[in-house]
């Protein structure tokens, strides 16, 4: 995803499901992602929030970036690929992971879907098939792009999966995190994995895109009873902050697209270092960098969460040890008013030393005014980023 615009070129595609998401739409606050039209905002970013934190919120997934891998060492080269043990993963399960440089600097991270021994889906925020296809050299794999192929869903709230139940999927109680179903209904072909980007109990969905359509208006039908209603990136964002999820060119650059090299982040830095495993049997792209920096230690800034006093949010604020602003630590990326935790959050990027939960710092806030434009410099303090986790998402 991509920030928000008022206005977009008419060059843009459409996806499968713009004629629905147009019709409800209350405004033209549309945005970009990977080149296609994306809602916003449909009316109000309060009340779309509250349906993903209460309901059964639907948000259009279907720009993400998707790569089909298959081959005889399709298995083989997906694990040389990516920082977590591939063994781990049987097949019609998923699982989020990283992927980097030989520097151990972070490409991107994502899921992928294993389907079968040697079959495979990764989604992607970035156009990476230049790339992946360099890194499968000596590897008998077949790499390509299967976006156009699939149109998805995100079911996400603390009633989707009354929703799933009524529209006829039977057991999916049973479906755990990150699991994978594919079934026929109404003789059409529909897969459904538990994932999503809210920190909530939630699915992906996904049809063929000549059944979008389909699938949108048999939701909303099914849904009526269940506070279904679409969403925007707007309510997406909140949600994603609070469960501490990070977002490329945000909170991150690519490896591959970084203008600096201060840019460039490894997974420890990013705090997603859980994806690495060290120990899986054989070389993976970047290990001997990661291995050198578990053993000698963070050197650089993370990106941690940080709770700050009163309610104006902070993107893009620098932090200071001291209240006189002498000493700069860092900076903020992602932010927002928490309106399930009553609290103003954010993550920053600041030197280790730093990060520990609990460490107290104040943060430059600049804000209008009666029509004046002032600063503030407000306490804030260190915190884990993983702000909002419901028992119910892994339930």
């Amino acid at each position: 995803m991509t920030a928000y615009v008022e206005h977009v070129k008419p060059f843009l595609r459409r996806t499968p499901f713009h004629e629905r998401i147009e019709a409800l739409m209350h405004g033209n606050h549309w945005m970009r992602w990977t080149g296609h039209y994306s809602p916003a905002a449909f009316e109000s970013v309060q009340s779309e929030y509250f349906t993903i934190r209460n309901g059964a919120s639907v948000y259009d997934i279907s720009p993400l970036i998707k790569y089909r891998i298959a081959g005889r060492q399709a298995a083989e080269y997906v694990n040389h690929l990516i920082t977590r043990d591939l063994s781990k993963i049987k097949p019609m399960q998923a699982f989020y992971t990283a992927w980097c440089q030989d520097d151990g600097m972070l490409v991107e991270e994502g899921t992928i879907f294993r389907f079968g021994e040697n079959d495979f889906l990764l989604n992607a925020a970035k156009d990476q098939l230049h790339w992946l296809e360099q890194a499968a050299y000596g590897f008998e794999v077949q790499i390509e792009e299967a976006s156009n192929d699939l149109a998805g869903l995100s079911l996400q709230g603390p009633q989707s999966r009354d929703v799933l139940r009524a529209f006829g999927i039977n057991g999916i109680e049973h479906l755990p995190r990150f699991g994978i179903i594919e079934l026929e209904l109404n003789g059409r072909w529909l897969r459904i994995d538990r994932a999503g980007f809210t920190g909530d109990l939630g699915y992906e969905l996904w049809v063929r895109p000549a059944d979008a359509l389909w699938l949108w208006d048999r939701l909303f039908e099914v849904g009526r009873d269940h506070k279904i209603a679409p969403i925007g990136a707007q309510a997406l964002e909140i949600a994603r902050i609070e469960a501490g999820f990070i977002l490329i060119d945000l909170d991150y650059s690519s490896a591959l697209h970084a203008l600096r090299p201060s840019n460039r982040m490894s997974p420890y830095e990013l705090g997603i270092g859980w994806t690495v495993n060290l120990n899986k049997p054989g070389y993976f792209v970047g290990k001997r960098a990661l291995k050198r920096e578990k053993e000698q230690g963070l050197s650089r800034h993370v990106l941690t969460g940080i709770e700050i006093e009163g309610r104006k949010p902070a993107p893009g604020s620098f932090l200071y040890a001291d209240r006189a602003g002498k000493r700069e630590l860092g900076l903020t990326t992602s932010a927002c008013w928490s309106p399930t935790l009553k609290k103003n959050i954010a993550y920053a990027r600041l030197p280790a030393a730093y990060a520990k939960p609990g460490t107290e710092m104040w943060i430059e806030i600049w804000y209008h005014k009666e029509h004046k434009i002032e600063r503030s410099m407000v306490r804030c303090w260190a915190a884990n980023r993983m702000f909002y986790d419901p028992p119910r998402k892994s339930a």
